[in-house]
């Protein structure tokens, strides 16, 4: 039980990017990854990829490295030169079994793992959550105090005030908000934030930043703070972080 609830806690919101030629690979991972709780989008090659990357951050990658065009190995190196938060974002590479040479060059490049096909799911499960293990345990700490122009957001205690005075929050209000404040000046994925708001999904969502621009935004029709990402969500864009 101890188990298999950490790895629910592993999986939960955590959104993966699948990128293989294979009709068939990835859809059986993309399948058998959406059952165990992540949020997975799927490319068939670099091109689609670098397509996705431009609007979407993703707690981590997996790429084949034989691919029509730019392999693995090259769209790697593209991802480690670019800006953060993309480029600390984990990879795990699929290979040929035995093909040693690609294993190595992609460690050199910045792969973080690899596995080699034909592979089982159970392992590859329990390798991309050490790898996110990792990842967590290797990130910075989200600011403590966000500052939001009149405002300033407590993310720990989830107290949001305006010029020092305290202003109440829903409960679904302090989530969202709190859930913007770990990635700031990062869009996240509106369907992201709509799995928290449960009930509502992302009419919830929607109606829950409206509120949320009456409390901090000077002008709530054109929002400093809280800005709406077009296509992909929503991004808190405090002063200070």
């Amino acid at each position: 039980m101890e188990m298999a609830s950490e790895r629910r806690g592993m999986s939960e919101q955590r959104h993966l990017l699948v990128v293989d030629d294979d009709d068939r690979i990835r859809n059986l991972l993309k399948e058998y990854l959406a059952r165990a709780g992540f949020r997975v989008t799927a490319a068939s090659d670099a091109a689609g990829a670098r397509r996705v990357l431009a609007v979407i951050d993703f707690d981590l990658m997996i790429l084949d490295v034989m691919m029509p065009g730019e392999d693995g190995l090259s769209l790697t190196r593209w991802l480690r030169a670019a800006a953060a938060p993309m480029a600390q974002t984990p990879i795990l590479m699929l290979t040929a079994r035995g093909m040693a040479d690609e294993r190595i060059e992609g460690l050199a490049v910045g792969v973080d793992d690899y596995m080699a096909k034909p592979f089982e799911p159970q392992e590859l499960l329990l390798r991309i959550e050490a790898i996110l293990r990792r990842a967590l345990a290797a990130r910075p700490a989200a600011p403590a105090r966000l500052s939001l122009g009149l405002c300033a957001f407590d993310v720990a205690r989830g107290e949001l005030t305006r010029e020092a005075a305290p202003v109440r929050l829903t409960e679904g209000e302090t989530k969202l908000l709190r859930r913007l404040a770990e990635r700031p000046h990062h869009p996240v994925d509106r369907a992201e934030l709509a799995q928290d708001a449960g009930e509502g999904g992302g009419r919830a969502v929607d109606v829950q930043v409206t509120r949320l621009r009456r409390k901090i935004e000077l002008d709530p029709r054109i929002p400093r703070y809280l800005q709406t990402v077009r296509g992909i969500g929503y991004m808190l864009a405090p002063d200070d972080a």
